[in-house]
């Protein structure tokens, strides 16, 4: 058996005779085959435990039987070890099995999603946030406002044994394509294809890298995969993935084999022609997230290991490269680090250009695949919080760039952190939507910041939608570093997090714990926002406090979009965090590196108590109106925390709904928004396992389910046979990350 065209398979029979069998009919004879066969034959004939299904006897019992006596008797009776417990779906399916096999009409309300909304036999979701605009938006409908409360656990897949030891932080965002899943899993990145309607694992990969992969700055699953269909009649879709090693394997979608045509054996080095990788080996890059593909360009990312204390100023660059989908020859590469001659180099004063590294796109990125343009979201330069070494604004870092997906050549860009030493890079894909602003339609990319602003632009042009101005911030006194006097501010739409912290933001549920909050935050430095990282003197002062934290407002998570209406809907925390500065030139030879949480109460939130330091709402889910700028609603993204809710200081007083310390991954349907409340390892005082239907229009929650763990990955939805389903990763600290795959019964 072969796979052929979505929705059909062809099969060769013993005679020779090539036939094809419908979507619905491989439907029916999968749900026997998984749920019947192992009792009753897989040809009916009957097996140890169970009688035959076919033949006069079984035709005499039931054949003058109504069609609801099979249906009621099996259904109450099966499977033998958990009578009833099959799915509605596969319990039509099967019996509509057993009623072809002998001949039978099949009654007419033996569809399987009888009661529910018609929706398209088969939706795909074919990149990492469904388009290569990053909406994160399907026109899917099945699940809606009025049934979503039926949702149910169709299938898990567990991740478990996939590496040496159980992975807890599980990121991946599946695709669906074929009715296949692919995923990444394990800290080696396993590569994995699963059934779309039963969980069923299909095939691995896993390419075992030795020391190279044991050294690798991001020793995770990663967030996922990449997927090729090729133009060509008879060519094969292909599997692509970034290993923890940083090498780029192109697999055979439907096999999990290698691809033989492409660069050796179906891998490319992506350390091959980066500069000083070979010179400095105890800092290689990697990457966490999938490539991008336009057309017949793979785009491939960087990433590189924490950057607030790096050995040396000297580091390897992060520079993208676009490489051909079916040989894996290089194309072309675009210096985030301009090389001398190149527009952006007098940013960087000093020839601190010709050592400076990072500067790379760890994020999820986005493309325009109609007009051929890749949206790059760029990262800080070495160092996160010390920028002595590298005086100038120093482009492309914290820059927006649009380059052409066949040349790589730089179409526009706009930096939106000048002279970055807040490790406040651009941490997540730009959302691609067209917009109408007073009449006037834009094709527009909306990038999201870990400040909690909103930078909108026309994405051919590079314009910005609404002015954005750029005013003064707060400078720096420590010795050698040289702040850029002002920063982009935009006038539309306005920060969806606050901008600095202020005395009145700090924690007051009772006056003692004002006060408390009050005495943590004297010894250190805060104001504005932009305040800059202080040197730490013992007996003195402990650092700066910067709100939003290096960490967000938002992260890697993202936001989201509907496209029919424009509205933006967008995942932050209001976080406050320490960062000083100190020399130790044991660890560097920065002048300079910096110490995180310094002076911060041990294993709290920097509040008195185990509390937070500053009042709720704690993290929260933003709506935007994309056509006028304005900010449509703020619900909090959780319930309140059990380390909140039963403090013992705040006995007797009612919280209210505080949201938590976690950004979460946002889903939009036509008909709702979908999030949980983040998995709670990634930062202390977040996670749960609720999992929220929202009112797109409101807010308010439709609905909500308990899964088996929290959600730590961005869901997806695509329909097979018929059928939506929602999948998300979880995982918990004590619960290995899986997918639960939801639908209705």
């Amino acid at each position: 058996m072969r796979r052929a065209a979505a929705g059909s398979w062809f099969v060769l029979c013993a005679a020779g005779v090539l036939f094809c069998v419908s979507a619905p009919a491989r439907a029916q004879d999968d749900a026997y085959l998984r749920t019947c066969a192992a009792c009753h034959g897989p040809q009916l004939r009957g097996g140890e435990t169970g009688p035959a299904l076919i033949g006069s006897t079984f035709q005499q019992h039931w054949g003058s039987v109504p069609p609801v006596g099979l249906d009621e008797f099996t259904r109450r009776t099966m499977p033998p070890t958990a009578p009833g417990s099959l799915s509605d779906e596969d319990y039509t399916a099967a019996l509509t099995h057993i009623r072809r096999a002998n001949g039978w009409l099949v009654p007419p309300a033996a569809a399987p999603t009888a009661g529910y909304p018609k929706i398209p036999a088969t939706a795909e979701w074919l990149n990492n946030r469904n388009d290569l605009g990053s909406s994160s938006y399907s026109a899917l409908d099945q699940i809606n406002r009025d049934n979503v409360s039926k949702l149910r656990i169709a299938w898990r897949w567990k991740s478990d044994n996939f590496g040496p030891t159980p992975e807890y932080y599980f990121r991946p965002t599946p695709l669906m394509a074929d009715g296949i899943l692919y995923v990444s899993a394990g800290i080696r990145r396993d590569v994995v294809a699963i059934d779309a309607t039963t969980g069923e694992t299909l095939w691995l990969y896993r390419l075992d890298e030795g020391e190279r992969g044991a050294v690798a700055p991001r020793r995770n699953s990663g967030r996922g995969v990449a997927y090729w269909r090729s133009t060509r009649h008879g060519e094969g879709s292909r599997i692509f993935t970034i290993t923890p090693g940083f090498q780029l394997v192109a697999l055979d979608a439907l096999s999990g084999l290698p691809v033989p045509s492409f660069g050796k054996g179906g891998i490319v080095d992506l350390k091959d022609g980066l500069p000083r990788v070979a010179d400095l080996p105890k800092t290689p890059p990697g990457s966490s997230s999938p490539p991008v593909i336009v057309g017949d360009v793979v785009v491939a990312g960087v990433s590189f290991s924490a950057g607030g204390a790096p050995p040396s100023k000297v580091a390897v660059p992060g520079w993208i490269r676009g490489y051909d989908a079916r040989t894996g020859a290089l194309l072309w590469a675009f210096h985030t680090v301009p090389q001398p001659g190149e527009s952006g180099s007098e940013t960087w004063e000093d020839d601190s250009a010709s050592y400076t590294g990072n500067t790379a796109v760890w994020a999820p990125f986005s493309a325009d695949a109609t007009r051929g343009l890749v949206y790059l979201p760029v990262e800080a330069p070495t160092a996160d919080f010390y920028g002595g070494h590298r005086r100038g604004n120093n482009l492309f870092s914290d820059a927006l760039v649009c380059i052409d997906a066949r040349t790589g050549k730089r179409l526009w860009h706009y930096q939106i952190v000048h002279h970055d030493i807040w490790d406040y890079d651009l941490p997540a894909a730009p959302v691609l939507v067209d917009i109408t602003v007073k009449g006037r339609k834009i094709p527009a990319v909306v990038q999201v910041t870990k400040m909690g602003l909103i930078f909108v632009f026309d994405r051919v042009t590079g314009k910005p939608v609404w002015p954005i101005e750029e005013r003064p911030v707060p400078q720096t006194d420590v010795p050698g570093e040289q702040t850029a006097a002002t920063q982009p501010y935009p006038t539309r739409p306005a920060p969806y997090e606050p901008q600095g912290l202020r005395t009145a933001d700090l924690i007051d549920f009772t006056p003692e714990l004002r006060r408390q909050a009050a005495a943590i935050v004297k010894d250190y430095r805060y104001g504005p926002a932009y305040m800059p990282p202080s040197v730490v003197v013992d007996g003195g002062n402990l650092g700066t406090l910067l709100r939003p934290c290096l960490s967000g407002g938002s992260n890697w998570q993202g936001a989201a979009v509907d496209p029919q209406t424009g509205i933006f809907y967008v995942s932050s925390i209001s976080s406050v965090c320490p960062i000083g500065l100190h020399a130790d030139p044991k660890i560097s030879d920065e002048r300079y590196v910096g110490v995180y949480g310094e002076g911060f109460p041990h294993g709290s939130l920097g509040g008195p108590n185990g509390l937070p330091l500053i009042k709720p709402p704690w993290g929260r889910i933003t709506a935007i109106d994309l056509n006028s700028g304005d900010h449509l609603w703020m619900v909090p993204n959780s319930r309140t925390p059990d380390w909140a809710a039963n403090n013992p200081v705040l006995a007797g007083i009612t919280l209210p709904r505080t949201g938590s310390f976690d950004q979460v991954g946002l889903l939009v349907t036509r008909t709702l928004l979908f999030a949980g409340e983040g998995s709670g390892l990634y930062r202390a005082g977040g996670g749960g396992n609720q999992f929220y239907a929202y009112d797109k229009a409101t807010g308010a929650i439709v609905s909500q389910l308990t899964l088996p763990a929290n959600q730590s990955g961005v869901p997806m939805t695509y329909a097979v046979y018929g059928r939506q389903y929602i999948v998300v990763a979880t995982g918990a600290k004590d619960h290995p990350g899986e997918l639960i795959a939801l639908s209705l019964p």
